[in-house]
Formats: structure tokens, C-alpha cells, sequence
């Protein structure tokens, strides 16, 4: 089991979430963060309001997925997120000790699905 945290632009959130769905990775936490990278005090168009400074809004999108998975998301999240401008984003992959569904006490990669 592998837990992906990807951090991507707002505006890609809607493609890379279709290329996920394509790939039948369905389950995803979404959370607007703020942050930056090497960018730092570089101008971002969001919604067309220019955002300077230290930090920029973004998307970090946390996924569970069994080890069959890995490769297919992180080819969907690379194909819905890249512009091939600054700051597209970054995507970690870590292992996923123990998963636990709540609601029948399932674990491991059965909670998954």
C-alpha cells in the first residue's frame, strides 16, 4: 500500500481528477494549501487575480492506493497537472503502513478497495 500526496496547481484540479477516474482511482482527500517552491516571490495568474509573495495557493491531493495502482496514478496525476510552466507541482509517494475502514473494521488493502 502506498499513500501519493501530490501538490498542484488549483486550475488543474479538474483534469487531473478525470485522468484519475479513467485510471479507476475513485477515492481522494482534497485540501487547498498554501505554499511555494523555487518560485519563491514569482507572480501567479490564479482566476486572473496576479498573486505575489511567499506563498501561493495550491491543491494537495492525498491518495491510498494498492502497490497495482501506484503507477497508473501517478501517470494520470502527471498527465492532468503538467503545463510545463513553473511551479505544476510535486508528487510523493510514501508507503502506507496500516489502512483501516471504519465503518467494518476492514484492513490493509481490503479498506483500500
Amino acid at each position: 500500500m502506498k499513500l501519493i500526496i501530490a501538490i498542484i496547481k488549483p486550475d488543474r484540479l479538474e483534469a487531473v481528477k478525470q485522468e484519475l477516474y479513467k485510471v479507476d482511482v475513485n477515492l481522494m482527500t482534497v485540501n487547498e494549501v498554501l505554499g511555494h517552491g523555487r518560485q519563491m516571490g514569482v507572480t501567479e495568474v490564479y482566476r486572473g487575480v496576479k498573486e505575489m509573495g511567499n506563498l501561493l495557493r495550491k491543491i494537495r491531493l492525498e491518495i491510498a492506493v494498492n502497490e497495482d495502482f501506484v503507477d497508473s496514478t501517478i501517470k494520470a496525476i502527471l498527465k492532468g497537472a503538467q503545463t510545463g510552466k513553473i511551479g505544476d507541482g510535486k508528487i510523493f509517494v510514501m508507503d502506507l503502513v496500516e489502512c483501516v475502514r471504519i465503518r467494518t473494521e476492514e484492513r490493509g488493502s481490503a479498506a483500500i478497495g
